[in-house]
């Protein structure tokens, strides 16, 4: 039993003026958090018995899927970034420093370094294979723009897990068994989730899921479709490959048409009396291997993930105004694919287009009925962003829905990106070295705290999910009265003693204050003391989610809190 008044619980009737999201304002006015600086932020008891509980519920599930846990330095040379070439990669998020004698340093943001370093010295045969590891630690990313508190700040505590195995296969294996994992933490943690297909980002690898807790407030845009499991957040997802119709044998037939100042699709659909989906859109990017265009039709936009994917490129980006003008020989807003010298992608559904329009390549002027036939295609495929109505890609009748995530874990099949550049090989049967294939695996601890508000809240404050919320059930007094207080008293203790998270609030305030705070932090479960109920032997037991109060004979507490429970 923790007494109210002894806690350290500074609820605020306001929330400051630079809270911008509901966790962010609600954690503050509760009492969970207080900032220390941008971005960092000291966690007060009740913030840390909620952190505590998520913890619990990740290392039972990660041990039960045959995880080991460790703990890794948050400080790391800078020697081991360096093999890996994300010294300079990563960019200003890696805090650097150096020490007193002037090596180089970094605080941890994640540990693939650390850990591949840790393994490829101490696992040598294929005998000591597989290793699932992984730890609970404080990790820091220097974030240009820190904001909605614990969802995205600079310091933050994680679970960052990392699998080594012999070969594809096995690696894959246990990337099915963290992703299944997951699925359970999330579960056994009260939220509504999905597990969408992602980008790698800076980690890297070739696949990967995030885990997403719905929320309307959610930052991040995902696509789930109406029939079937299949999810991706909006820079992934893909789009149901339809059936095309014949090229046909046009060409030669388009001509040229003067739009002065027209460039946006537009305006130039507005001029020429066309719709946006009669236009093309050829946007040139700069890439590792030289300029390339990509294709889309006007209302659609391209995806540089799919597009990269498509062209077998390492990186890619929008090219500048002086690239475009090089290239195409006209101001950007006028660049077409006709007489183009440079490799043509184009998006699958151009293939079911005819007599569209396209820039020119010179200023002020377009082509209309233009066909595929009238420029040279490198390859076609699914390089648009899709939208909700677009077909699934996994079932032949669903249709994408869009949702809004909050993410709060990722899973990535790494392979060898870091085991091969760091040289973490072990001995096969036939005694030859062969290159361990990794996975990586992390959760934001806070972040979920943060995530589960931002889908579990009313206007009088949180409604913690039972299984991470800093009690079970908050008993509270009514008033000094002394039989009030000493049966309060009594079913507070009497209710620890059955290993139920009780807290008391025992404070000398008005009834509407307790409310107000209980209303606030969000325990689950209330049972209210008062003098007009111990008249007739009774308590009111009230559950905080829906505000359905039951009055409780006062030798039915236990067995009805647990029965609730």
């Amino acid at each position: 039993m923790m007494r109210y008044s002894q806690m350290l619980i500074p609820t605020l009737r306001e929330a400051p003026s630079d809270a911008e999201v509901i966790s962010h304002k609600l954690m503050l006015r509760a009492g969970y958090i207080r900032k220390l600086a941008a971005g960092v932020y000291t966690y007060l008891p009740l913030a840390l018995r909620v952190l505590r509980k998520i913890e619990a519920i990740v290392r039972e599930e990660m041990t039960h899927a045959g995880a080991q846990e460790l703990l890794l330095p948050i400080v790391m040379p800078a020697e081991l970034w360096k093999e890996t070439l994300r010294w300079d990669y990563y960019g200003k998020e890696l805090l650097r420093f150096k020490d007193r004698h002037e090596r180089d340093f970094c605080i941890g943001p994640t540990h693939e370094e650390a850990i591949t370093d840790l393994v490829r010295n101490t696992v040598k045969s294929w005998r000591e294979l597989p290793k699932n590891l992984f730890q609970i630690q404080t990790k820091f990313r220097d974030e240009i723009r820190p904001r909605f508190g614990l969802m995205r700040g600079r310091e933050f505590i994680m679970k960052d897990g990392y699998s080594f195995d012999r070969d594809e296969k096995a690696a894959k294996e246990t990337y099915q068994k963290m992703h299944e994992a997951y699925e359970k933490i999330f579960s056994r943690c009260g939220l509504k989730f999905r597990a969408v297909e992602a980008g790698t980002g800076t980690i890297g690898g070739s696949l990967s899921h995030e885990f997403q807790v719905l929320a309307a407030s959610g930052e991040d845009a995902i696509l789930a479709c109406d029939r079937c499991k299949y999810a991706a957040n909006v820079e992934k997802a893909e789009i149901r490959c339809t059936q095309h119709a014949a090229r046909g044998t046009k060409k030669g037939m388009f001509k040229k048409t003067m739009t002065p100042g027209k460039k946006a699709v537009e305006e130039v659909a507005a001029f020429l009396k066309l719709t946006p989906t009669q236009l093309v859109k050829t946007l040139i990017f700069e890439t590792d291997k030289g300029a390339i265009a990509g294709l889309v039709r006007g209302d659609h936009n391209i995806k540089e993930d799919k597009l990269k994917m498509l062209a077998g490129l390492d990186w890619c980006h929008l090219a500048d105004e002086k690239m475009v003008a090089q290239v195409s020989k006209a101001p950007s807003g006028f660049s077409g694919p006709v007489g183009l010298s440079i490799p043509v992608f184009i998006d699958q559904e151009l293939m079911r287009m005819e007599n569209f329009c396209v820039g020119a390549n010179e200023k002020d002027a377009h082509f209309i009925d233009v066909n595929l036939g009238d420029f040279q295609i490198s390859k076609m495929g699914d390089i648009r962003a899709a939208i909700g109505g677009d077909g699934c890609p996994r079932c032949d009748k669903g249709r994408l829905q869009e949702h809004r995530g909050i993410e709060v874990g990722q899973v990535f099949y790494l392979g060898k990106k870091y085991s091969e550049a760091m040289k973490a090989t072990y001995l096969d049967p036939n005694g030859k070295g062969q290159i361990m294939e990794m996975g990586c695996y992390g959760i934001g601890i806070g972040r979920t705290a943060a995530a589960a508000i931002e889908q579990n809240h009313d206007e009088k404050g949180i409604l913690w999910p039972l299984p991470i919320a800093p009690f079970q059930v908050e008993v509270i007094s009514l008033s000094q009265d002394a039989d009030v207080v000493k049966t309060a008293e009594k079913i507070a203790a009497d209710l620890a003693k059955e290993g139920i998270e009780v807290l008391y609030d025992d404070r000398d305030e008005r009834a509407g204050v307790k409310f107000a705070d209980a209303d606030l932090i969000g325990i689950p479960f209330y049972l209210v003391v008062g003098s007009k109920g111990l008249k007739d032997n009774s308590v009111e037991l009230k559950l905080r989610k829906t505000g359905e109060v039951q009055k409780i004979p006062l030798g039915d507490v236990s067995t009805a809190l647990k029965r609730a429970l």
